[in-house]
């Protein structure tokens, strides 16, 4: 299966502000690339390539004052094939977990699990231990948040979400995030393109980049989507670390506004 991926951000900047861009295609996707997903900019300005101690593909710029748009486009082959479903998959004992796996026990800006603890516990303690105790988590986090798009806020918590009982897809995973955290769970917070392939009815909502989670069980991370809840086609990684905090799609050094935001992941026109 071949996907034009790609985005355009548009913002009004007041003066020229120094920015970050996570937009293109975490390292583990390259290879898949059939086009490069190369940074533009409106007008152009020079950037600086690095990656972060997460793998993901960063650019560091100087976006101008005024009018000035940033974001990718490219083609990804992808096998097709849903998300992977191994439902036998064990939990490891925290004495038993790589070294590389710890830091994602722990809490982070927008995973309380400290303060989220006892209600984890009290919620999914007498669930299987394993991927039937994860796909819990997720099965209550998708039925106790209510998905709305105009709630959107950027300072909302797993603890906030859970008050609040809505979000969007960046909420619904920070919650499912802090209850497997609790739960001795490692797990990471994923952001990216996921594709419409196979889904019905199509989605009401205009395309957004996506959020979804990583766990560690069974000596594998496995993809777990608490906002979509059953495996999808056509995921595509673009960032991941402890929290959104980890992977802004943007992040700028002074005001900006954003005045248009443009997202594609689909098969491309003939």
């Amino acid at each position: 299966m071949r996907l034009a991926i790609g985005c355009r951000l548009t913002y009004d900047l007041p003066q020229p502000t120094p920015m970050l861009a996570l937009l293109n295609v975490h390292a583990e996707r390259v290879d898949d690339l059939e086009s490069p997903d190369r940074l533009f900019t409106e007008p152009y300005v020079p950037s600086e390539q690095y990656h972060d101690l997460f793998g993901n593909h960063l650019h560091r710029l100087v976006a101008p004052a005024g009018r000035f748009a940033i974001g990718t486009r490219g083609v990804i082959r992808d096998d097709g094939a849903p998300d992977p479903v191994p439902t036998h998959a064990p939990q490891h004992p925290v004495e038993a977990l790589p070294p590389e796996t710890l830091g994602f026990l722990l809490p982070s800006r927008y995973c309380e699990s400290d303060s989220l603890s006892q209600t984890a516990w009290d919620l999914f303690g007498a669930t299987p231990e394993g991927w039937a105790r994860v796909q819990a988590v997720c099965d209550w986090v998708h039925d106790r948040l209510a998905f709305d798009y105009m709630s959107a806020r950027g300072d909302r918590t797993a603890v906030g979400a859970l008050a609040d009982g809505r979000g969007v897809c960046r909420d619904f995973a920070h919650l499912a995030v802090a209850f497997c955290r609790a739960l001795n769970l490692p797990t990471r917070y994923c952001t990216g393109y996921i594709s419409d392939v196979g889904v019905e009815p199509p989605r009401a909502e205009v395309m957004d980049f996506a959020a979804w989670i990583e766990v560690w069980l069974g000596g594998a991370w496995r993809t777990f989507d608490p906002r979509n809840n059953r495996p999808r086609r056509g995921r595509v990684l673009v960032g991941r670390g402890r929290d959104a905090a980890d992977v802004p799609l943007t992040h700028g050094f002074g005001p900006a506004t954003l005045v248009g935001f443009e997202v594609r992941c689909e098969p491309p026109s003939p």
